[in-house]
């Protein structure tokens, strides 16, 4: 995959030397405080200060759990049944768009609504390698002829590297999940609206907790080793339908990477191994996001996929062991802010000088539109959700500092749009994937993204100096 895309830059730049029209253009370094982009999402979050309520309240909870395991094989694609000619595998581009050999493990779109008081809100993660954008914004307009608000909805993905593809549009989405499909586009909004409104309607009077412990041992820095810090917690949220269903919302900051290019059979990857073994021990549904994956991949044992669920069965059996010293309340204090975020143009870097065109950058991708930073406290957690591969270093910098204030975070990507990565703008001169090719806003949208994580943080805390 790397390889390529530099191929297609190269050639992109060539022609950009020969053709004056499709300029290139400077790498901005000046301060972000002053950009438009900047103003504008800070007025949003002006706006949304006493739109946003902290409340005290007895919860609700609803599950769901809706199969997006493709029928293969089929003489003709049957989208309502899910059936399909070919699907293309989504995370390696050095699997030039090939569709499955084969189904290893069931995948799914699983869903948690939460009401406190007057206000419902509904975890969805699905085993994607993203939650494709596009599909999202579907999802949206069919949701809210039912009255359900983007806002209302934290979306992520397992991440899985060997999930369906055929959703993407662009030339950077179809070197990641293949070619166009639309009849599996329109069956995926279907399948993730589904589940939304299945959990709103099995809302039943709960109760909640939530914790973490350190599994070191399951990740690592990938891009400066063990000189670099990460994100070592495994953080989750348990639920009780009280005297009905149990759940667990789990996340990890390692990326679905276990199974390389070569593996052609669909699979969620290690978190599949972890959702299972947790709903064959401790719950009747497990769900995960990925959470703070930028620079961080898995540390396991075994061979093919063996190592895949060394991983995610030795993080349910750890997740076991702590299950039984977590509280769970009726009551709860409650908040949620999302914040639709202004971006800055397109700096996707040729050199560390230029970047490339905002004109040609959006000639190999559409421009993200409907991108969301989102917070919700639950007690004395903070859930954050990103539209990205977010830092695993930014997430300990939230976390610690939130821990000050008594708060436990979990940081989450890939929430309904995606920006590619954000990391710390110092990565933004290395010669290295994360930083060279996926840092697509250029070296200052790491800072900008926090900044605005720390003001939304602020507001659902009642917290200063974070």
């Amino acid at each position: 995959m790397i390889k390529r895309f530099e191929i297609i830059l190269g050639i992109i730049l060539l022609s950009v030397m020969l053709v004056s029209c499709f300029s290139t253009s400077r790498v901005e370094r000046t301060s972000y405080l002053r950009a438009d982009y900047y103003q504008k999402s800070v007025a949003r979050i002006d706006s949304l200060k006493s739109a946003t309520e902290i409340v005290i309240g007895t919860i609700k909870a609803g599950f769901a759990k809706v199969s997006i395991t493709p029928g293969l094989n089929n003489i003709k694609d049957i989208y309502s049944e899910g059936k399909f000619i070919e699907v293309p595998l989504a995370g390696y581009g050095a699997r030039k768009g090939k569709s499955a050999t084969g189904i290893h493990d069931s995948i799914f779109v699983k869903a948690v609504a939460l009401k406190v008081d007057r206000q419902t809100l509904v975890f969805v993660s699905a085993d994607l390698l993203i939650m494709p954008p596009n599909i999202i914004d579907s999802v949206t307009i069919l949701l809210s002829k039912q009255g359900i608000r983007r806002e209302q909805l934290f979306f992520s993905a397992t991440h899985s590297h060997s999930s369906i593809g055929g959703w993407a549009n662009g030339y950077v989405g179809k070197e990641f999940a293949g070619n166009e499909n639309k009849n599996l586009q329109r069956w995926l909004v279907l399948q993730i609206s589904k589940a939304v409104t299945s959990a709103i309607a099995d809302l039943r009077p709960a109760r909640i907790g939530s914790g973490w412990f350190n599994a070191d041992s399951y990740t690592r820095n990938r891009v400066i080793g063990e000189s670099g810090t990460k994100n070592n917690d495994f953080s989750f949220i348990a639920l009780e339908q009280i005297g009905y269903r149990k759940a667990i919302i789990g996340s990890f900051s390692a990326h679905s990477t276990t199974m390389g290019s070569d593996n052609m059979e669909i699979s969620a990857d290690y978190p599949g191994y972890w959702e299972r073994k947790i709903e064959g021990t401790s719950a009747d549904l497990a769900l995960f996001f990925a959470g703070s994956v930028g620079s961080q991949s898995p540390v396991g044992k075994g061979d093919g996929f063996d190592r895949p669920r060394f991983i995610g069965e030795s993080l349910a059996d750890s997740l076991n062991e702590h299950l039984p010293q977590v509280v769970l309340n009726d009551k709860i204090t409650f908040s949620a802010i999302s914040l639709k975020v202004q971006l800055p143009g397109y700096h996707i870097r040729l050199t560390t000088k230029i970047s490339l065109s905002s004109f040609l950058s959006k000639k190999l991708m559409p421009f993200p539109e409907n991108v969301y930073l989102q917070a919700l406290r639950i007690g004395n957690m903070i859930w954050i959700t990103t539209p990205c591969d977010f830092s695993g270093e930014y997430a300990l910098q939230i976390k610690n500092s939130l821990a000050s204030k008594g708060f436990n975070v979990i940081v989450t990507s890939f929430n309904g749009s995606y920006v590619g990565y954000v990391v710390p703008g110092r990565y933004f001169y290395y010669d290295q994937y994360e930083s060279k090719l996926m840092g697509w806003f250029g070296p200052n949208m790491g800072e900008y993204t926090m900044d605005l994580i720390r003001q939304i943080s602020k507001i659902v805390t009642h917290t200063e100096n974070i």
